[in-house]
């Protein structure tokens, strides 16, 4: 090698290597603001979900009415935005230039008032957005020629950190869902960074991080591996299952009814009229009283053998009516649920199948691979790693690779 072409090389290098370091160095008050925003967010859904859980009588009959809110909002003032994930992956993919900084207030505001008046939804796609509008915004606007969906990727990281407070699976997930089965390695560094930033963020607002170890032994035995595969095929099956209704839910009412006024209000009066007539809201809000109940010491008593399955249709018939919120807080609600009914058919310990239901479901729904790994290993405990990765593997390879993300594209085919 001449000495001017070793030159080259180690000029290139320094140049890659310094931007790296440039751009993980951005990621730290990127991930600063969007936990501030998320924690913001989060602490006050959680109120809400509290208040609405005392006066459930009083609130729930008003579902539909906030939905033509909402709506109204969105038609009024949105300018696309209304699309939520859907932008955010047109963006990502290059399709569209921008995202709208409105989009924030509209999904906060929308997002609260759903869960305030009892639909079933969840939050982490609504942090998500967050992170990506707000770290885009800011990427636009700083002299770095990095790809264009690199502070997307950052944003994304950001967002899900901040509200879960787990950032090894907000990173992994940030960098592996725009294209199943390829990973934005280029953005690693700066949306770990954002991730730490962000969780230590919104922790010193007072976000608190959901996490309960499993202390169940399990073997990795012949027998054991098995049920283990039966699990993760029964979680993969139901995470995909999840993904097409819900396509084809959204598509169905939109045809049903095109109307997306006469839509919100026709279904808003029929979930209203079907929450309350279901234990009064135990399938309303994020579904984290089932989480709770499936992972406390009498789960198998606490979880009813349908509360997954309903929480999968009323989560689905939610958003197919238009009201706002994310689906991951759901699917690990219906995962935990499925585990702790699956636990006693395979002869298996409850908490560690509900463990591993939380983890999966939202596994083979998003169609990733890592992110529901280090979620099980942050939220549950790393001693489970390997039970995580068999099943969430299994999951992931049996989900009929569907996606709640309906803009994800795909680098291969299983």
């Amino acid at each position: 090698m001449s000495e001017s072409s070793a030159s080259s090389r180690i000029k290139r290098l320094v140049n890659t290597y310094s931007g790296l370091v440039l751009m993980g160095a951005v990621g730290i008050p990127i991930g600063v603001i969007v936990g501030a925003i998320c924690a913001l967010f989060g602490r006050v859904l959680l109120a809400i979900g509290a208040f609405r859980d005392e006066h459930i009588v009083l609130l729930l009959p008003f579902l539909a009415l906030m939905g033509l809110a909402i709506v109204f909002a969105y038609l009024t003032w949105g300018k696309g935005t209304d699309r939520g994930m859907s932008l955010v992956f047109d963006v990502g993919h290059g399709r569209e230039d921008a995202i709208s900084p409105r989009l924030v207030p509209l999904i906060m505001l929308s997002t609260w008032a759903t869960h305030l008046f009892g639909g079933s939804a969840g939050r982490e796609g609504v942090a998500v957005q967050i992170g990506a509008t707000v770290s885009h915004w800011i990427g636009r606007r700083l002299p770095f020629r990095e790809p264009g969906n690199t502070f997307l990727l950052i944003g994304m990281a950001a967002g899900f950190a901040g509200l879960f407070r787990t950032p090894l699976a907000a990173t992994v997930f940030a960098i592996e869902v725009l294209v199943a089965g390829r990973m934005e390695y280029r953005a690693l560094f700066p949306a770990l960074t954002a991730s730490l930033a962000a969780s230590m963020s919104s922790g010193a607002l007072g976000l608190e991080k959901f996490e309960v170890a499993v202390t169940a032994s399990y073997a990795l035995d012949l027998p054991g591996l098995g049920r283990l595969a039966l699990l993760g095929i029964a979680f993969g099956m139901v995470g995909g299952a999840f993904a097409w209704c819900l396509a084809h839910a959204k598509t169905l009412a939109a045809r049903l009814l095109p109307s997306p006024y006469i839509r919100v209000a026709v279904m808003g009066l029929a979930l209203s009229a079907i929450l309350f007539a279901l234990w009064q809201g135990r399938y309303c809000g994020l579904g984290t009283n089932l989480i709770s109940a499936a992972l406390g010491d009498n789960g198998e008593a606490s979880i009813m053998p349908w509360d997954w399955a309903l929480k999968f249709v009323l989560t689905i018939a939610t958003l197919a009516a238009g009201y706002q919120g994310g689906e991951v807080t759901p699917l690990f609600s219906i995962g935990a649920s499925l585990g702790v009914v699956l636990a006693g058919i395979l002869g298996m310990p409850v908490e560690l199948c509900a463990a591993l239901g939380y983890a999966a479901v939202f596994g083979s729904a998003t169609n990733t691979l890592l992110a529901p790994i280090f979620i099980g290993c942050e939220v549950f405990g790393f001693s489970s790693l390997p039970t995580f990765f068999i099943v969430c593997v299994v999951a992931y390879l049996f989900n009929m690779d569907k996606s709640i993300y309906a803009l994800q594209e795909h680098s291969r085919t299983r």
